[in-house]
């Protein structure tokens, strides 16, 4: 049998390695490779251009650093065998995996009632099938089932390898380097109390710093305003889309695509054998780009006019707004929009959007960031931090915009 073993070059951490067989199988995977097709930062290189990376270089990122966090465990006595760290690299390796074409855009678009968590876990468990049940330890690790919570922690937390790797990626790729954080030092000073993650008082700041990243990432880069117009502009082009469809026009799209367009496509629908994975699973940034393209010379005035501006980034315009749009605003608009371009004013709707942007950077109903101290007490990072308290990091700052065609 040859020798799987792989070393990839990553442009964030250098050389990583894929450490045994299974794997390299399961990064083989076609569900896996998808995530090749899917942009980590969906629109956002419409801001910025370097902001091309693929979801899977996000998980292969995120699987080196479980790597790194399980040997810094190891090095303070915690005991993880070969098969949980295997597992582990694994259920971060699949974590994202559900995510449709632009990642969190089209999350409540194309499907409804489905979160890309409820498709992750499907997938992970048709993986799991296609691979003799090798996969059983990971999918209880990311289910949070597995008797050593700590590993799920790693995974999904308040300070998860995931939320590392991101930020030292997308700061990478969009130039924002304010986003960069201490991901190697805050590995080697994570430690395990009572089943717990914990990290020791000396990387204090490094968490510090880990927020604060995370907080200007979100609105520098996540939530940036013309980021989030070009997200509310594509999601306005898939409804009316889905509108057409299923009144009966048809439309140029991939099979994948014609699948989530003409019918709905509910969580009922969904198994790990279902149609509605496989074609989930066949769908990616090339079908919605390829099919906005041909829907320019489309017959239909709304969706030939969104079309043409997202492509050649007429994006809509935002502007901030003080207090939610009236009726009589709502109904200004839609008059406005129907003059201008000789439709309805029920048409007139997909012309412009409200929308409100919000960030939560930490919650103390979740997994609290707890310190650990060297006489062996323990403290939330709310209160052993000098410069986050509870009030700075549970703080959910908002804006209201009207986004609209120009």
């Amino acid at each position: 049998m040859p020798n799987k073993r792989k070393i990839i070059n990553d442009p964030v951490f250098g050389f990583l390695s894929i450490p045994n067989e299974l794997i390299y199988d399961v990064l083989q995977h076609p569900y896996v490779q998808r995530l090749n097709r899917i942009r980590q930062l969906g629109l956002s290189y419409l801001v910025y251009p370097g902001a091309m990376n693929s979801r899977f270089g996000h998980s292969l990122g995120a699987m080196h650093l479980m790597h790194e966090a399980i040997a810094s465990l190891r090095l303070k006595d915690v005991k993880i065998t070969e098969q949980e760290e295997t597992a582990a690299m694994i259920a971060i390796l699949l974590h994202d995996i559900g995510h449709g074409p632009f990642s969190h855009v089209l999350e409540h678009t194309l499907v409804e009632g489905v979160t890309h968590e409820d498709i992750s876990l499907l997938m992970m468990e048709r993986i799991n099938m296609d691979l003799n049940g090798q996969l059983d330890t990971a999918i209880a690790i990311f289910r949070n089932e597995y008797p050593k919570h700590f590993l799920h922690q790693l995974i999904s937390s308040q300070l998860d390898v995931d939320r590392m790797d991101y930020l030292c990626r997308d700061s990478f790729f969009t130039g924002v380097q304010e986003g960069r954080v201490a991901s190697e030092r805050l590995l080697k000073m994570l430690d395990v109390r009572d089943d717990r993650l914990v990290v020791q008082v000396k990387g204090i700041y490094s968490v510090e710093k880990f927020h604060v990243a995370r907080r200007l990432m979100y609105w520098q880069v996540y939530l940036h305003k013309t980021s989030v117009a070009a997200e509310q502009h594509l999601i306005k082009i898939l409804s009316r889309a889905k509108e057409l469809a299923r009144g009966g026009k048809e439309l140029f799209c991939s099979p994948a695509l014609r699948y989530f367009l003409y019918q709905p496509v509910t969580f009922d629908l969904f198994s790990p054998t279902s149609e509605a994975l496989d074609q989930y699973a066949l769908l990616d940034d090339n079908d919605v780009l390829s099919a906005i393209k041909a829907w320019i010379s489309g017959e239909d005035k709304v969706l030939s006019a969104l079309s043409e501006s997202f492509i050649n980034r007429r994006l809509f315009r935002g502007e901030l707004l003080s207090a939610p749009l009236t009726e009589e605003q709502k109904a200004e608009l839609n008059k406005q929009y129907a003059a201008q371009l000789g439709i309805s004013e029920n048409e007139a709707s997909y012309c412009w959007s409200e929308h409100i942007s919000t960030s939560n950077t930490y919650s103390e109903k979740a997994d609290t960031i707890d310190i650990l101290y060297s006489d062996g007490t323990v403290r939330d990072i709310a209160e052993a931090s000098e410069i986050l308290d509870l009030a700075a990091l549970t703080r959910k700052p908002t804006k209201r915009y009207l986004f609209k065609m120009r």
